[in-house]
């Protein structure tokens, strides 16, 4: 198997970093011989960048087995371009995970190549638009994390592509349930805005992250209980971030607290439970997308408390995992957790267990993969 994915392209973000790791390692307990490979455009493709992905694959014994490749066919890390190619052409899969490989001619060794879409909702508006996505109708297979693209209960049109839903996988021995924290303090890492702006179709404005997070700004006066964000956020929102520190919110830099895999499972652990709203789009669309992060906070016996987006028809709600529509939502929900944390915290370790655990997940995504 090859696993393509954004390492060096999101340089100091751990847990994006655990995202491309759950697959490869979830792979190998699977008793697959996995090779990680990146691909970077040449602008993006910086010392800090090339450092982090030097960090993350020493870190975790990947150095042998991976590469990094620069968009005009340059391998930067990693064996030469002749070895990448009998790499390609020797796979039985490659699971390309946003899209991230698409040079030629190493896309196009692979005799069977499957696309993970992690952002539903965007992916599937822009290749509607006719945009060509990262090759999207080149992969053989399709897969999102939106457990409701392409059902009834998912306002995105898909076209042609037959979208398979698929879990996000979690290493459940690498997350481990832990015991309660010595502080109580509701928490998440997040990116303000997001990468990709907002979007319009159809006379239909898609939002971001932040316009969601504004309709919470008075959480922290309704409810006694201090709440933490690992946030990106740029200095042209130095107005938004005012206002959430003048609300209660406190604000930490993820550089700080989450910048490698180890520091980010860290401050998970380290949380009591997790409350987050999420992407405007993703709620708007109903489209089931839960985050990577969720799941982890998950594992680690951690309950969360977030924005429902389609998730109730796929998962279970209500213990361990609980969901909101509104401000009162929110406010009951933290209650809810709060007067009974080790009955959630429980809870949550078990549907970790039963929907995110990777031997789980990954066998069922190579069935309709393969």
């Amino acid at each position: 198997m090859v696993v393509a994915g954004a390492l060096a392209n999101k340089p100091w973000n751990g847990g994006e970093a655990w995202v491309r790791l759950s697959y490869v390692f979830g792979l190998r307990r699977l008793d697959f011989r996995v090779y990680f490979v990146e691909q970077i455009a040449a602008a993006q493709c910086t010392d800090e960048a090339v450092s982090f992905f030097d960090v993350v694959t020493g870190t975790f014994g990947l150095a042998g087995a991976s590469a990094l490749v620069r968009d005009d066919g340059v391998v930067l890390r990693g064996p030469g371009e002749e070895a990448l190619l009998d790499i390609a052409d020797d796979a039985d899969l490659l699971l390309n995970i946003s899209g991230n490989l698409t040079i030629e001619p190493v896309f196009d060794g692979f005799r069977r190549r499957a696309y993970v879409d992690l952002d539903p909702g965007y992916t599937q508006l822009w290749f509607a638009d006719g945009h060509p996505v990262n090759r999207l109708a080149e992969h053989h297979v399709h897969f999102t994390v939106g457990a409701n693209v392409g059902t009834p209960r998912c306002g995105i049109s898909v076209g042609q592509i037959a979208w398979r839903p698929t879990s996000r996988p979690v290493l459940l021995n690498d997350w481990p349930a832990v015991a309660a924290p010595a502080v109580e303090k509701f928490t998440t890492v997040a990116t303000w805005r997001g990468g990709y702006g907002r979007l319009e179709r159809d006379s239909v404005v898609y939002g971001q992250k932040a316009h969601e997070f504004r309709k919470l700004v008075d959480l922290p006066a309704r409810v006694a209980v201090p709440f933490e964000i690992a946030l990106s956020i740029d200095a042209g929102d130095d107005a938004d971030r005012q206002s959430l520190e003048e609300h209660g919110w406190r604000l930490v830099n993820p550089r700080s607290v989450a910048a490698t895999p180890a520091d980010y499972r860290r401050y998970v652990q380290e949380s009591s439970a997790e409350f987050s709203p999420a992407q405007g789009i993703y709620v708007e669309t109903n489209c089931g997308w839960v985050a990577d992060r969720t799941a982890c906070y998950l594992a680690s016996g951690r309950p969360a408390v977030v924005q429902e987006t389609g998730l109730g028809a796929e998962f279970p709600v209500g213990e361990g995992l609980l969901t909101f529509r509104t401000f009162g939502d929110a406010v009951q929900a933290i209650d809810k957790v709060r007067s009974d944390w080790t009955a959630h915290a429980v809870a949550a370790r078990a549907l970790a267990a039963e929907h995110f655990d990777s031997d789980r997940v990954l066998r069922a995504l190579l069935e309709d993969a393969l």
